[in-house]
């Protein structure tokens, strides 16, 4: 384990109110990790324990949603802490940690928290600042965040009996029992009022006033009916048409944070071949200059 310089402890905010003793003794007991851009610090449901300090570079807080959607919870920035929850009770993971740029983490574990406390006991307050940050953060990203909703949950139920009335007449007429009982209610009727049945005396014969007169009154209360559930249709409708477009702004966004990370990868590869073209060009040239340096021996020997 490489030992971290006491004045690079300097900087951090956590620990600048330590004297030089305590920061040695601090960083004797410090790890340190390097992550390059893009690089995975933990997931979440990993193991905790320990909690990191950023020393130089960034790093994204997220968690995956049921929908598998990647949620950001914030950035992490240099003189900042992460993972601290994990660490103060000893659970899993309740987020993942990425670094967004090339990264500098410091590594404190429960008894390196526990030395930084009892030499500097306003440290605990710091770390207690920071989660309710995070907190608060958290609180602000579930209130403002736009998930999928289904329309039928997000219309109001029928609250008057008109309206209860008009969708229990409209889901009726709408069946094909219906059709069948008014052609039965329509033959009988007029079976008995044409006098086709023996012993039977005709009410309403021939043309059928009361028969047209109640036709008449339940076409108009049904063609009402059905008006009025087409009104709370199309305030349905309109609730599919906004959730829609949600969805649709969603996925643009989404689209186009993944076209940024592939162009953030492509970048971070280029980069990582150059780096090792360039090392490659050094040890040839390193190479090369050992076999002259042997050569030129070998010759005025």
């Amino acid at each position: 384990m490489p030992i971290i310089n006491p004045y690079m402890l300097r900087t951090i905010p956590l620990f600048e109110l330590l004297d030089t003793d305590e920061l040695t003794a601090l960083a004797q007991q410090l790890d340190q990790k390097h992550f390059w851009a893009g690089e995975k610090i933990f997931s979440m449901g990993d193991q905790g324990g320990t909690m990191c300090v950023v020393h130089s570079g960034r790093v994204e807080l997220f968690i995956k949603d049921r929908n598998n959607e990647h949620v950001c919870l914030g950035y992490v920035e240099k003189g900042e802490i992460f993972g601290e929850l994990s660490l103060l009770d000893n659970q899993m993971r309740s987020a993942s940690a990425i670094a967004t740029e090339e990264t500098l983490l410091f590594i404190v574990d429960r008894h390196d928290l526990q030395m930084l406390i009892k030499s500097h006991p306003d440290a605990a307050l710091d770390m207690m600042q920071m989660l309710g940050q995070r907190i608060r953060e958290a609180d602000r990203l579930v209130g403002e965040r736009v998930v999928a909703r289904n329309p039928n949950e997000e219309m109001p139920a029928p609250r008057t009996i008109g309206e209860r009335l008009s969708d229990v007449l409209t889901m009726v007429a709408g069946d094909i029992r219906f059709v069948y009982f008014n052609f039965l209610w329509f033959a009988i009727w007029m079976t008995i009022n044409l006098g086709l049945i023996p012993n039977l005396q005709p009410f309403d014969p021939f043309p059928f006033g009361l028969l047209t007169m109640i036709v008449s009154l339940e076409a108009i209360f049904l063609s009402l009916f059905v008006l009025i559930s087409q009104n709370r249709q199309a305030a349905r409708d309109k609730i599919r048409n906004d959730i829609e477009y949600d969805v649709n702004i969603k996925a643009e966004l989404e689209i186009r944070d993944l076209r940024n990370k592939v162009d953030d990868m492509q970048e971070l590869l280029i980069n990582h071949l150059t780096r090792m073209n360039t090392n490659i060009e050094e040890s040839t040239k390193l190479q090369t200059g050992q076999l002259k340096t042997v050569q030129s021996d070998a010759h005025h020997g």
